[in-house]
Formats: structure tokens, C-alpha cells, sequence
């Protein structure tokens, strides 16, 4: 063996009972476990005391966007940190892969807000595969990718909110299936981003229907997360049963005052279809508010044909009044159709220093946007403080649920839940407040993500599978980020592997870079486009 973790409590993914065992590893791999009998102990050239320790799978975040901060920053700790052995990126349908240099420049702009304009990265891709292979060159954590569905609709038909023809339908089937032949394990939507959101139901099916030839899954950030949410998710439900496509709801959350205490609907919605053969899972991350972009709170018409074309209209004064009529009195739907109350919005982050006295403010009026908006030329990040706590309590109790992050790593003061997530759910969600047994959560964070992504070897402590690891300690795992300081890194958490090798090593990060992507193998373009084709995962 190369490596012996002694006497480590193990929890090894699948929600059962922990024991104590040592666990032997060798080229990468779980090599042995031994339970802990009195009999003989496992040796190796190294040997380190768990005694005290939960051994555990590497925290998967079934939600991220370190699309570019992977390749920016080697360390990556606000992951590494926390246990995140694997992150899924492509999110929300917006993201760097598949473009053209048009649409590169577009999305860059769009979601600068996410990830900065990315003017410290050398974008020497433009096909999911190359971008596949860019990570592979070394990274602090592995990662895997959804097709975006909002980019791919950008670069077969641009910024227009109509139908597409059946020419263009077939230019983004075609762009789907090429993705997931490449490596994606599924596709994304923000379907009240634009212009993903301009999408009917008929062609969403359409390309899902792709999707579950690839046995991937399907993950919409839905058309309403507040006044409409409810029948968003229903929406969801009903067009990949159609599709025959798993589903998997992006950040399920049931936010804003409309939706107080309405969780048991959802969950009784998502029963019902499980019970009627539905795969669907769905991620949610352990904080009260949300995190997205100022621009996105925008009426969708008025985000039509691009970024340049959205600062045009917040500069004509006309214009500008009609926005902010839409957005404070019938709702927007970038606003997900609830007026918008100012104060509960806060600036965590801006591009422009002229403008950083704004970030931990609250918007005051439309007026302060709209120069926002402008002058940072919408780069500007937010907080939403809508969320409901017994509605995040709920959801995360059940049984498809996992966990994903949805941390946005630009701005001076980001969600703290970029750098607490996985810690916040051990610490104050386990040991606190008694929310989850232990086992159960770690299973939330590791097997049933591993299963959603279809991944043979991961997600399990188990003889065999990949020695992506994480030993944290029960009574004092903690999230040390806050909204005061969101960049604190999180306690308890000494070890982490990947591959077996050491990234975070005495709760120091290492300078190894283990992370790969983690893709799934090809199946013929033929079988994408008509029947269901067969696909395992590598990695």
C-alpha cells in the first residue's frame, strides 16, 4: 500500500452505519479496507493516524461555476477547502463551450458577473471537447460539464426571442449531441436568462430528447423561482417525461415571500413523479438568500439581442422608465415575476473600482441600477436576501436531494456559500441542528450525486474506487465564511485526496494539481439523434 489512513471512522457514502477500519490505498485507488477486529492492520510505506476522524467520499458540487477559476487559480481553495473533489460546471445554460468567436465575446460579457471578463484567461478552445482538454492540462479539482443550452441557442440562431426554424432546431441538436459525445454529462438551461429563456417547451424537449440518448440528464435553472415556481417545476416534471430524460433541478429552492412554508408542495410534486418512475434529483445549497447578477433581474425583453444591446436601452431615459414600471410593478421575469423590493437586494461585487463603496450596500431604487447596470456595464453581482428556512430544511431532508453550491467566486464580498457550502451542511446543519444524521448527509454529498452523474468509480468508500477522499472532523467541521468575511476558509477539515494524492494536506493546501475532467465515452452520433444509445462513464 502506498498510504494507510489508521483507525479513520469510515462513512463511506451510501447513508449506512460508519465503522472504524483502516483504508489502505495504492495507485490511486482504494486498495483494502480492514475493519477494525483486533486482528492484523493494514502497513504501508506511510502511515496517518485517522483516529477521531470521518473518512469519507470527496464532497461532489453538483452546482458551480469555476468554469474559469479553475483554469485562473491552481489553488482553488474555496473548493479544495471544503472537501470538493469534483465540481459540475456549465451551469444556468450559460457558459464557454460550444462557441464561435462571436459568441465568445457575447457570453463573456454576459456573464462577467460570474466569472470576470476572463481577460486573465486564453480562451484556446471553442468546442466542449477542447475546453475538456484545457482542464485536463492540471487542475485543483476534477470537473465535469453540462452543455449550455442558453450558449448553444446563441450560437445557432443569436439573441432573438422568437421560434426557431427547423433548420436551427437541428443546428442545436446537432451542437447538443456533439457536446455530450465529447464528454458532457448533460445539458443546462436558465430559462430566465436570456436567451436560453426564449426557448418553448417543444424545443427544450426536442434537444432532451438528445440528452436521454446519452443517458445524460437534464438541469434547468426553471422559469420561476417565486411567483410562478410551482408551476415551473411542474413544467420541468412534465417535459422530460415527455423526453424521457432524467431531470436534476438546479439551487430547488422556494424563495420569496410568495412561497413561505410551501416546500411540502414541491416535495409532494417530486413524490409523485418518482413514484411514477420519474429519475429526478436536485441540489440546493444550506443558506437563506440567493446570489445571480444585477442584469438578470431585468424584463427579458429588454436583455433581447445582447449586451450592447441592454446598455442602449438603460441609456434612453424612455426606456429606462418602462424597465423600471415592469420590475417594480408587474414583476419581471427576470425578477421570476415578483416586484421587486430594493432592500432585500445587495451588492456583493462590482468590476469598476470607482464603483466599490456600493458593494454590502443595499440597491436604494431603480435609479442606483440603472447607473449599476451602466457604469459597470452589467458585471455587477448581487444577494437576494428571499429565502425561507423551513423551506431549505425540508428539501434538503429528501431523499434526492444533494448538494451543490452555486458559489459565484468574483466580486469583494461574494455568497459566503462559495467557500462554506459543504462544511455549512457537516457543521451547523448535522452537528447543530440535527437537521441529518451524519451518514445520510454524507450520502447527499457524495454516493447519490455520484449516481446522478453516472460514475462507476466515485462517490463510494469502496475497494476499487477512485481515492478521491475527504477526512473531516465531526465535532469541529465548520464553514468559517461569513457574509462579513466570506473568504474565510472552513475548520475541521484536514485531508483531502484526489487520485490518492494529497491536496489539502495538516489543512494546508498542497501544490498538486490531481483535478481532470470527468467525462463520459462516446456513443455513435447516430444513436444521440434517434434511440437511446448505451454510455459508462471514465474519467
Amino acid at each position: 500500500m502506498d498510504l494507510v489512513f489508521r483507525d479513520a471512522r469510515v462513512i463511506d457514502g451510501t447513508g449506512a452505519a460508519s465503522y472504524v477500519a483502516d483504508v489502505g490505498l495504492a495507485g490511486g485507488r482504494v486498495g483494502e479496507i480492514r475493519r477494525k477486529d483486533g486482528g492484523r492492520r493494514l502497513t504501508a510505506r506511510r502511515v496517518v493516524d485517522a483516529e477521531g476522524l470521518a473518512l469519507a467520499p470527496g464532497f461532489i458540487d453538483m452546482h458551480a461555476h469555476s468554469d474559469l477559476a479553475l483554469l485562473r487559480d491552481p489553488s482553488h481553495e474555496a473548493k479544495a477547502a471544503q472537501g470538493v473533489t469534483l465540481e459540475v460546471l456549465g451551469q444556468d445554460g450559460l457558459s464557454y463551450a460550444p462557441v464561435d468567436d462571436r459568441t465568445l465575446a457575447q457570453v463573456r460579457a454576459q456573464i462577467a458577473g460570474w466569472n470576470g471578463d476572463g481577460s486573465d484567461v486564453e480562451f484556446d478552445w471553442r468546442s466542449v471537447g477542447e475546453y475538456l482538454d484545457r482542464l485536463d492540462r492540471g487542475i485543483a479539482v476534477n470537473a465535469a460539464y453540462l452543455v449550455p443550452q442558453g450558449t448553444v441557442r446563441m450560437l445557432a440562431l443569436g439573441w432573438e426571442d422568437r421560434p426557431a426554424t427547423a433548420a436551427e432546431l437541428a443546428r442545436m441538436k446537432e451542437l447538443v449531441a456533439d457536446g455530450l459525445a465529447q464528454g458532457a454529462v448533460g445539458l443546462s438551461s436558465g430559462l430566465t436568462y436570456t436567451p436560453g429563456m426564449y426557448a418553448s417547451d417543444a424545443e427544450l424537449t426536442e434537444l432532451c430528447r438528445v440528452v436521454a440518448a446519452y443517458d445524460g440528464y437534464y438541469c434547468p435553472h426553471h422559469r420561476s423561482y417565486g411567483a410562478g415556481a410551482l408551476r415551473a417545476y411542474e413544467e420541468m416534471v412534465a417535459l422530460t417525461e415527455q423526453a424521457g430524460c432524467a431531470l436534476h433541478l438546479a439551487h430547488a429552492t422556494m424563495n420569496f415571500p410568495e412561497n413561505e412554508g410551501r416546500a411540502p408542495e414541491l416535495l409532494a410534486l417530486l413524490d409523485a413523479a418518482l413514484a411514477a418512475g420519474a429519475d429526478i434529483s436536485l441540489d440546493s445549497y444550506p443558506y437563506l438568500p440567493g446570489s445571480t447578477t444585477l442584469v438578470a433581474m431585468l424584463p427579458s425583453w429588454a436583455t433581447e439581442g445582447g449586451p450592447e444591446a441592454t446598455l442602449a436601452r438603460l441609456r434612453d431615459d424612455a426606456t429606462a422608465a418602462r424597465i423600471r414600471r415592469v420590475m417594480e410593478v408587474d414583476g419581471a421575469d427576470g425578477s421570476h415575476g415578483v416586484p421587486v423590493d430594493w432592500s432585500v437586494i445587495e451588492v456583493a461585487g462590482v468590476r469598476e473600482r470607482s464603483l466599490a463603496a456600493h458593494v454590502g450596500r443595499r440597491i436604494a431604487d431603480f435609479a442606483t441600477a440603472r447607473r449599476l447596470l451602466l457604469e459597470d456595464r452589467l458585471a455587477t453581482t448581487i444577494l437576494q436576501h428571499v429565502g425561507h428556512e423551513e423551506n431549505v430544511r425540508a428539501i434538503m431532508r429528501h431523499r434526492v436531494h444533494t448538494g451543490g453550491s452555486d458559489g459565484i467566486l468574483r466580486g469583494d464580498k461574494p455568497h459566503p456559500r462559495a467557500y462554506g457550502t459543504f462544511p455549512e451542511y457537516l457543521g451547523r446543519y448535522v452537528r447543530e441542528l440535527g437537521v441529518l444524521p451524519l451518514e445520510e448527509c454524507v450520502a447527499h454529498l457524495t454516493g447519490r450525486p455520484a449516481a446522478r452523474l453516472r460514475l462507476p468509480d466515485r462517490g463510494l468508500v469502496r475497494e476499487g474506487y477512485r481515492a478521491d477522499l475527504v477526512l473531516f472532523d465531526p465535532a469541529t467541521v465548520a464553514a468559517g465564511s461569513t457574509y462579513d468575511r466570506p473568504r474565510t476558509l472552513p475548520t475541521g477539515i484536514p485531508y483531502v485526496l484526489i487520485d490518492g494524492r494529497f491536496v489539502i494536506e495538516d489543512a494546508r493546501r498542497t501544490d498538486v494539481l490531481a483535478g481532470r475532467s470527468v467525462r463520459r465515452t462516446e456513443v455513435r452520433r447516430t444513436e444521440a439523434r434517434g434511440t437511446a444509445g448505451r454510455r459508462t462513464a471514465r474519467g
